[in-house]
C-alpha cells in the first residue's frame, strides 16, 4: 500500500522563472509501493550541503530539468531510521539507524556516478518525512555510537568525502615523499566543512595544518578543532578574476599586492618549504594563490567547486615541479565504513550548528546557507528521535 509523506520540493523552472533561483514549496508526496528489497525509512536528521545551495540557485543546472521531473526532493545526507523491511531484505531491522549511499548508481569499481536526491533521477530525499529505498543503499551505523545522531547527519556526507579525498592526496604525496624524508609536510586549505574534516584527519596524521577563512565565527570553529586558524582578510582580497585583471589596473596591482602578502606568509609559517598538500574546495578564483604556494612535489586536492569549475596551468611548468592534482567524487562503501569505523573509534566527528533547525525552517535555512550565515555543519530535524 502507497504511503505518503510530507516534503519540499523545488520545481523545475518555467519560462517566468527561467534564471532565478528556485523556491521551496511544501506539501504531499505519495511514496512508490516498497518492494520485497526495499526498505521505508524516516529521516531524524538532515544536513545542509553545498549542492543543495547548487539546487536553489539553479547553478550549474536546474537540477529538476536535468533529470526530467516537474519537481524534486533535494538532500543527499544525514542519517535515517528503518521502519519497516521488504520480505527479501536480509541484515536490517526495524529502528536500525543509517546512512545513504546510492549503490544503483555505481561505476565498475563501485564509486557513485550520480548523487542521491541530486542528479539521480527518481530519487527523493531528506526533505521528506519518509523515503522508499533499496535496502543496498543502506550504509549501517553504530548501534551504540556514543555520538549524536545529528553529529553522523554533518558527518554523512563531508567527512565521507574528505575521508576519500584524503586518502587519495595523502598517498599520492607518500608515493613522491616518503615518511622518513618528511615526517610532517605542510597541510592547507579553504573551503567549508569538508576541508576542516579534511585538515584534522591530516592533523590526525602527524602534518602541520593551517586553514583560512573570513569569517570569525569560522576561525572560532577551526580552533576548536585543533587546526590553525588564519584569517584570510589579513592578505586583502585574494579573488582572482582574470578578465579584470588584465583591464584593470588598480584592481590587478591590489590584487598582486595582497597575493604577495600571503606568500610571504607561507613562507615563513613554513620556513620557505611551502604547501605540500593544499586542500582547495573553492575553485576558479583562489586556484591562481594555491599554485603560488604549491611547494615542489605539491599535490592540489578538492572534491569541489564552489566558486568556480575551470582553472588552466602551464603542463610543462606542472611537470617539472612533480605537481599532483587529485579529484573525487564522493565515495566507495568501503570507505564509507572505514572512516565510519575511524570517526567512531577516534571522535573524528563534526561540531555542528549550535542551532538545529526545525523542518517547517528549511527555507530560512537555506537562505541563510545562501549568504553564508552559518557555521560549517548546518542541520536539520526532520522526525523525532
Amino acid at each position: 500500500m502507497s504511503q505518503s509523506a510530507k516534503a519540499w520540493f523545488l520545481y523545475a523552472a518555467d519560462a517566468a522563472s527561467t534564471g532565478r533561483p528556485a523556491e521551496f514549496v511544501y506539501g504531499d508526496l505519495t511514496l512508490p509501493d516498497p518492494g520485497p528489497r526495499d526498505v521505508l525509512v524516516e529521516p531524524l536528521y538532515g544536513s545542509w550541503e553545498g549542492n543543495m545551495g547548487h539546487c536553489v540557485q539553479r547553478k550549474p543546472i536546474d537540477v529538476a530539468r536535468f533529470r526530467g521531473e516537474e519537481r524534486v526532493v533535494i538532500g543527499n545526507a544525514g542519517v535515517v531510521r528503518v521502519l519497516s523491511i521488504g520480505g527479501e531484505v536480509q541484515g536490517w531491522k526495524e529502528g536500525q539507524c543509517a546512512l545513504i549511499l546510492p549503490d544503483s548508481a555505481l561505476d565498475p569499481w563501485g564509486y557513485p556516478t550520480k548523487a542521491f536526491a541530486y542528479d539521480m533521477a527518481g530519487t527523493t530525499g531528506f526533505l521528506s518525512t519518509r523515503m522508499v529505498l533499496p535496502a543496498s543503499d543502506l550504509v549501517p551505523l553504530p548501534e551504540k555510537t556514543r555520538h549524536s545522531y545529528a553529529q553522523w547527519a554533518g558527518f554523512s556526507a563531508r567527512y565521507t568525502t574528505a575521508w576519500s579525498n584524503w586518502r587519495l592526496a595523502f598517498g599520492t604525496y607518500r608515493l613522491m615523499v616518503p615518511h622518513e624524508r618528511n615526517p610532517s609536510p605542510h597541510v592547507w586549505g579553504w573551503g567549508g566543512g569538508t576541508t576542516l574534516a579534511e585538515l584534522d584527519l591530516a592533523r590526525r596524521h602527524g602534518c602541520n595544518t593551517v586553514m583560512l577563512s573570513a569569517s570569525d565565527e569560522r576561525l572560532e570553529l577551526i580552533r576548536q578543532s585543533g587546526v590553525t586558524a588564519l584569517d584570510r582578510r589579513r592578505f586583502g582580497d585574494l579573488y582572482y578574476d582574470e578578465l579584470r585583471a588584465g583591464t584593470d589596473g588598480a584592481y590587478r596591482r591590489a590584487y598582486q599586492q595582497a597575493e604577495a602578502a600571503f606568500v610571504r606568509e607561507v613562507e615563513e609559517r613554513t620556513s620557505k618549504r611551502m604547501v605540500q598538500i593544499f586542500v582547495d574546495y573553492i575553485g576558479t578564483p583562489f586556484f591562481r594563490a594555491t599554485r603560488r604556494v604549491l611547494s615542489r612535489e605539491g599535490v592540489i586536492t578538492t572534491a569541489g567547486w564552489k566558486e568556480g569549475m575551470a582553472t588552466s596551468f602551464m603542463r610543462a611548468t606542472e611537470c617539472i615541479e612533480r605537481h599532483q592534482y587529485i579529484h573525487t567524487h564522493m565515495c566507495t562503501r568501503e570507505e564509507v565504513l572505514a572512516a565510519i569505523e575511524y570517526g567512531e573509534r577516534e571522535g573524528w566527528m563534526p561540531t555542528v550548528d549550535a542551532r538545529i533547525h526545525a523542518f517547517d525552517e528549511v527555507p530560512a535555512l537555506s537562505q541563510k546557507f545562501l549568504e553564508g550565515n552559518v557555521g560549517f555543519f548546518p542541520v536539520f530535524a526532520v522526525n523525532p528521535e
